[in-house]
């Protein structure tokens, strides 16, 4: 019995062909490599802030404490990352006239160190942060700490002479957190109260030794115990005229 064909459907005849025509090509696609796309370059802290416009006071202290250099190059070899507290140029210019330049070099190190935390926290780490807070001018000794609080969404920062809350995030991003201040934090180590001078230790007056009072016993001036001149002449007069006048009365009676 002979067989009979069922025609194809005209729908699958044409996708056959259009899938004949196209195939070569999506293979030719398949085989050729994609170009990576272009990659993120190293955080730079300097770029941050210049794109922030209002830190040239902050860049112009990391450039000349060559702070700027330490923290670019603790950034690209830390695995604990940074957090940057950056004070606006107006924060800069609330302080009191020649605070800065009252400063020695090493203190102004300090002053930029104590704006930086040798690790990444982000808005959320702060809220389980326990105090007082290491900074990058942090010593062994426990000096140049901050205090940070949180209220709902607010994190303040403390140091013990002034407070600052973060205004903005300019950048939080593991490993690198930007955060914008309206003050400047003024350490406690360099601008607390200073303990007051020890008083100078009293002046000792030498006493003058006193003189031993006189007593009737005691040695008597020269004046008293040696014979004057005139007296002793006297004394020589008067025996000679008794000697004189013994001799004459002896020579009458003769």
């Amino acid at each position: 019995m002979a067989s009979s064909l069922v025609p194809l459907p005209p729908m699958f005849i044409g996708l056959t062909a259009f899938l004949l025509v196209t195939a070569p090509h999506l293979l030719a696609q398949a085989k050729t490599p994609v170009a990576p796309g272009p990659t993120a370059g190293p955080l730079n802290v300097t770029a941050i802030l210049e794109k922030g416009g209002q830190y040239t006071t902050l860049l112009r202290l990391l450039k000349e404490t060559q702070v700027g250099e330490q923290v670019q190059s603790q950034l690209n070899n830390s695995y604990d990352g940074l957090t940057i507290f950056a004070p606006t140029d107006n924060a800069f210019s609330s302080l009191k006239s020649g605070t800065l330049n009252g400063l020695n070099p090493q203190e102004q190190v300090s002053l930029v160190l104590y704006h930086v935390l040798p690790r990444f926290y982000s808005l959320t780490t702060f809220q389980t942060t326990s105090n007082p807070v290491r900074t990058q001018a942090s010593g062994n000794n426990g000096v140049y700490m901050i205090n940070v609080t949180t209220s709902s969404n607010q994190v303040n920062v403390s140091t013990g002479v002034d407070d600052a809350p973060i205004n903005d995030d300019l950048y939080s991003d593991f490993p690198l957190a930007v955060y914008s201040i309206d003050k400047v934090l003024l350490p406690y180590d360099l601008f607390g109260p200073k303990p007051p001078a020890p008083a100078p230790a009293p002046t000792k007056v030498p006493k003058k030794p006193k003189k031993a009072p006189a007593t009737a016993s005691g040695p008597t001036s020269e004046a008293e115990t040696t014979p004057s001149t005139a007296s002793l002449k006297g004394r020589s007069v008067g025996w000679g005229f008794v000697v004189g006048f013994g001799l004459m009365s002896i020579g009458s009676l003769l």
